[in-house]
């Protein structure tokens, strides 16, 4: 009988896990709305801006703004965004396995960190790697402003040489079963390729800066680097819940299945219990009669 109250304790317990799960699974639900809707708003703005940006370095004079001017890549800065939180899937794995193939990449060359999430703080740490800040908790009450305080920072360090080169990782949101960890440029701005026509001549087609290029290129560089930083933390939020609640699905799933697994096994095993229990009984009367 003991090994019955096992497997009767064990079902209990599985089922106790499917409600946690099932439970997650529905504030994912509710948090992934919010998310993917404040990611579809901000996107194409974010987008629209990035081409203005590439088409302006092309075009522009480079050394009217500092952040326009290409360095001796020495030191090379990630920020990586994860998230405080675990069970949600592959979501971290895929960014920190991109960060690793970057550092890979520029072996060599100084490499520091802007970590978001405690995930990527704690493999930073665990691989040596230096963190210049750490951003824990971030995915609470994220908003623009914050974008801006860190695009600051990451502009001055470049500015003043410090970094000479700045790229996000971070996963972008495609759908609530497919996030792609990304790799992206932010500083030096990467110029758009110019066309050139039968020739062989530049088709360069510039554009009338009005008060005047210098102001337009200050404006528009500030505000691009908190936007692509304030995209792509959108991008990561809604990326980590559609993947927590898909990692969530399956686990119910999955502590369905082990259910019924378990509760054929406690059948079987009751019936052979029971069966046993006659075979006693009769032989005992049989016993009795001889």
């Amino acid at each position: 009988m003991a090994n019955l109250r096992d497997i009767k304790r064990r079902i209990r317990s599985v089922k106790n896990t499917q409600q946690i799960t099932k439970a997650m699974k529905l504030v994912a639900a509710s948090k992934l709305r919010k998310a993917q809707e404040a990611i579809l708003s901000q996107r194409p703005y974010a987008v629209k801006l990035m081409d203005v940006l590439h088409h302006l370095a092309a075009r522009c004079n480079k050394d009217l703004h500092p952040l326009l001017n290409q360095h001796e890549e020495k030191n090379v800065l990630f920020i990586v965004i994860t998230s405080d939180k675990g069970l949600c899937g592959g979501f971290n794995g895929n960014v920190l396995k991109r960060l690793m193939a970057a550092v890979k990449e520029n072996e060599g060359k100084e490499i520091s960190i802007v970590v978001l999430g405690k995930k990527g703080r704690d493999v930073a740490l665990l691989r040596g790697l230096k963190i210049e800040r750490e951003y824990l908790n971030w995915g609470k009450d994220f908003e623009y402003l914050k974008a801006a305080e860190m695009a600051k920072l990451m502009s001055e360090m470049f500015v003043e040489g410090k970094v000479d080169k700045v790229s996000l990782i971070y996963n972008e949101f495609k759908s609530v079963i497919q996030q792609n960890a990304i790799l992206e440029q932010l500083l030096p701005i990467v110029p758009e390729k110019l066309e050139t026509d039968p020739e062989g001549k530049m088709q360069d087609v510039d554009y009338i800066y009005e008060p005047d290029e210098a102001s337009i290129l200050e404006t528009l560089l500030r505000r691009y680097m908190a936007v692509e930083i304030y995209r792509a933390c959108l991008e990561s939020s809604a990326s980590e819940h559609g993947s927590r609640m898909t990692a969530m699905d399956n686990a119910t799933r999955n502590a369905g299945e082990m259910i019924g697994d378990l509760t054929l096994f406690y059948n079987r095993a009751r019936q052979a219990y029971i069966t046993k229990e006659l075979i006693e009984v009769v032989n005992g009367a049989e016993a009795l009669k001889g």
